[in-house]
């Protein structure tokens, strides 16, 4: 299993410039903050319908609101824009639609390796676009490469640790995520009781847990209290792009499901803010765990 190295660190030679492919979610927005912190001049492709269009910190930089159709016109803008490095970060909820890409040069040489990976899901998707700017010269780079302190490290997080029924379920819904994803299908399970109970489909991991709190809500796991939501890499997945992340929205999300806890693969995943989600969490009476294989393994 690849491992991402902790303390990689980014840098810009003088006459490079990085563009950030800004999705839904508070990624985008805090990696914008940190490259401008470190004296960088990013130039922000807001994902119209997915990224805070309304965002002072997206808004503030040199910025385009790209409707995700004319994806096939990004690679000149980025060469008018003098873009050398991409990073990708955020959410993006939708599907590309083939034919609804407005036709661009750009269109004739993606439109057939986007076309054959759409076929075989998101990450295919993501390395597809990878190596496609890759092949135009542009470096690709990962979230965790600018700010290596969100990687979510191993051990627990919190004050509140698992117990013994919850290291059964966290090694269930462990098990569980890392099947769906090498279908390429999503990255989070809940487990409940030592049984995976719920999987991630197409509307994300917020979209799990609110179809928990139904689940909860309905009867359908009655008088089964506790529970633990996992989210880990995909066997296969692009590190540069769409690493498991998890925020204090999770946590409430969370514990408005009933779930006892959090569990998210350490040097793989993101933790936006780690102070407080584990602040929140204590507060709400959860645990949150960086895990590593040998928790779902043994």
């Amino acid at each position: 299993m690849a491992r991402i190295e902790p303390h990689a660190s980014f840098q810009l030679r003088p006459g490079e410039r990085i563009a950030v492919g800004a999705g839904a979610g508070r990624l985008p927005v805090e990696l914008v903050e940190r490259l401008v912190a470190m004296g960088h001049r990013p130039f922000v492709v807001i994902i119209e319908g997915e990224a805070d269009a309304t965002s002072p910190v997206l808004t503030g930089q040199d910025h385009w609101i790209m409707p995700l159709e004319h994806i096939g016109k990004a690679a000149a803008r980025f060469r008018r824009e003098g873009v050398t490095h991409l990073v990708m970060a955020g959410g993006v909820s939708r599907r590309l639609r083939l034919r609804s890409l407005r036709p661009s040069l750009g269109i004739l040489h993606m439109a057939p390796r986007v076309a054959a990976s759409l076929a075989r899901g998101d990450d295919n998707l993501l390395r597809a676009i990878v190596r496609y700017y890759e092949g135009l010269g542009i470096t690709v780079v990962g979230a965790h490469q600018i700010m290596p302190d969100l990687l979510a490290p191993p051990g627990v997080l919190t004050t509140h640790a698992p117990k013994a029924r919850d290291r059964a379920d966290l090694k269930a819904a462990a098990i569980a995520a890392r099947a769906i994803g090498a279908l390429d299908i999503g990255q989070a399970a809940i487990a409940v009781g030592g049984r995976a109970v719920a999987l991630e489909g197409i509307e994300g991991t917020d979209g799990l847990l609110q179809r928990m709190v139904g689940l909860r809500s309905n009867g359908r796991i009655a008088g089964r209290s506790g529970g633990a939501l996992v989210k880990c890499a995909k066997p296969s997945q692009e590190l540069r792009a769409d690493l498991p992340t998890i925020g204090v929205g999770t946590v409430e999300l969370a514990h408005a499901a009933g779930l006892a806890g959090i569990g998210i693969e350490a040097d793989r995943s993101i933790v936006l803010d780690m102070g407080a989600v584990a602040s929140r969490a204590d507060e709400l009476g959860l645990f949150v765990i960086g895990l590593v294989e040998e928790d779902w393994v043994q």
